[in-house]
């Protein structure tokens, strides 16, 4: 971790104030005076500021059960955001790992780590996610096989990656996406000709949205959930 991020997590100071008192010499690693506020830092390294020995900072891992009208970012001028929710300090170095449309509910992860947050993002490493839609129309049969296919999408080059459809009565199914593309559950099922009313995510990979957590409330992840990871 960047030295200006490991004072800024260890203290109340933002990294613009941090970075002012690396350079007026008042910070230490490893007993020597160190101005260079992107030095790496170990665990094993002790640094000191003011005089006072800091300890590490905590990386974090949360889940969030979103609730409808709440967009997934840190800053909006119109609605509330998914940070706005966190009542823990420095809510905004925390990112977002997987994001809901603001009228989508259920299980978003967010964390300060970027390393655990690309396994979850990034395609390479096929997190699957599993969403429960309701539709407007009747859900067809043959959906399924189209689902496992792959849809074409309008305005896009490549049919989506095979998606999971699994239909638990007339108007609603769970779906299971290795991808992420923009408004795709929705935009796939407009393929077909329906259109979703509600989405709601259930799971990322392994990590199941808790039952005891109300819309808004959130939760640290088990250290299971989150090595749960390491194996995508």
């Amino acid at each position: 971790m960047r030295l200006d991020k490991y004072l800024s997590q260890a203290t109340d100071y933002s990294r613009k104030e941090v970075k002012r008192l690396i350079h007026a010499y008042t910070v230490t690693v490893n007993g020597e005076v160190e101005r260079d506020s992107g030095r790496h830092i170990t665990p094993e390294d002790e640094v000191v500021m003011d005089g006072i020995n800091l300890s590490a900072p905590t990386t974090r891992y949360l889940m969030l059960y979103k609730p409808e009208g709440v967009v997934c970012s840190t800053d909006d001028p119109t609605h509330p955001t998914v940070i706005g929710l966190i009542d823990l300090p420095k809510p905004e170095l925390l990112h977002i790992a997987g994001r809901l449309d603001v009228d989508a509910t259920g299980l978003v992860l967010l964390t300060d780590d970027g390393k655990w947050s690309h396994r979850i993002t990034s395609p390479r490493h096929k997190a699957p996610k599993r969403y429960h839609v309701t539709t407007a129309e009747p859900i067809e049969d043959s959906a399924v096989a189209k689902f496992e296919q792959g849809l074409w999408l309008n305005g896009e080059k490549l049919r989506t990656k095979p998606a999971g459809l699994k239909i638990l009565d007339t108007h609603s199914a769970e779906v299971t996406l290795h991808e992420g593309r923009y408004h795709q559950v929705k935009r796939m099922f407009a393929s077909l000709g329906n259109r979703v009313v509600t989405l709601h995510r259930t799971s990322i990979g392994n990590v199941v949205l808790d039952d005891s957590l109300e819309p808004g409330e959130f939760r640290h992840l088990t250290d299971e959930e989150v090595l749960s990871f390491e194996s995508n």
